[in-house]
């Protein structure tokens, strides 16, 4: 028997109304577990409310677990104890999951887990005023290029840390990079200590971390354009990298490239 094209089209959508039953099921029920409870689901954003950075990085800096851990359970503790309408949906966040990222993700000297953190809170948060990505990008910046962990006494003493524990630290240092390998490197050889002595330096640094993340958060949330501002741009050495080296257009021969991160950290260029 033949059938013509509607038939057949009306035939399919009916298996799909009866096959489909389940998978309607499914999709509503993406965000729950078996008993009804509550889960984030995939592409889920969540609502952000300023938060008291220095409160944050008291908390990061008492957390433990490594850096990742302690960035991202500081800032989404807060936001469940915040005035947040999703305040219970990030108390349901198994903030544990960030374990994984300390020295540069269970060793290996990578990404920062300061940074692994902020990507991975910053992804579930609800468009804030359109700059989620440019937060993103300022803190990885600052990370780059600023002298680390802070050390104003007033932070020292904000995050209930002493002048006595310093003494740990000896010296802050600037990273050049978003890897946990140079920023470590660089901080031994300022301070003339080994990756074993890091952990006031890097209890500090993830405080630091949290401290800064939320002032960004804070700011863009107020409306201010994040991307404007100068720690939020690439060097001027990897912008001029970037003139050779496009995501969309490239110099000649040049390769394509896709980061703003610096790069004479590890490329010694052309001309030197």
């Amino acid at each position: 028997m033949k059938i013509d094209r509607r038939q057949a089209l009306g035939q399919i959508i009916g298996l799909g109304s009866a096959a489909g039953l389940g998978l309607v099921s499914t999709s509503l029920m993406a965000a729950t577990d078996e008993n009804g409870n509550y889960q984030l689901a995939l592409g889920e954003k969540l609502k952000y409310v300023p938060l008291d950075p220095m409160a944050t990085a008291k908390l990061a800096y008492e957390t433990g677990g490594g850096c990742m851990h302690q960035v991202f359970h500081a800032t989404v503790t807060m936001l469940a104890n915040s005035a947040s309408v999703d305040a219970d949906k990030f108390k349901s966040i198994p903030t544990a999951l960030a374990g994984y990222g300390f020295a540069g993700v269970t060793g290996q000297g990578t990404l920062c887990g300061n940074l692994n953190a902020i990507g991975m809170l910053v992804n579930l948060l609800d468009d804030i005023n359109g700059q989620n990505a440019a937060v993103i990008g300022a803190a990885f910046r600052w990370y780059e290029n600023t002298k680390l962990p802070l050390d104003t006494a007033e932070f020292i003493a904000g995050i209930g840390s002493t002048a006595e524990k310093t003494e740990l630290v000896v010296s802050s240092s600037v990273a050049n990079s978003v890897l946990c390998h140079s920023s470590i490197s660089n901080w031994s050889k300022a301070s003339g200590k080994t990756f074993s002595q890091k952990g006031e330096r890097c209890y500090r640094l993830s405080a630091s971390m949290a401290y800064h993340l939320v002032e960004l958060l804070n700011r863009a949330y107020k409306g201010e354009v994040i991307s404007g501002i100068p720690e939020a741009k690439p060097s001027e050495e990897a912008q001029r990298c970037q003139t050779c080296h496009g995501s969309t257009e490239t110099m000649g021969p040049a390769a394509s490239v896709k980061t703003d991160m610096e790069c004479t950290t590890c490329h010694t260029g052309h001309f030197n």
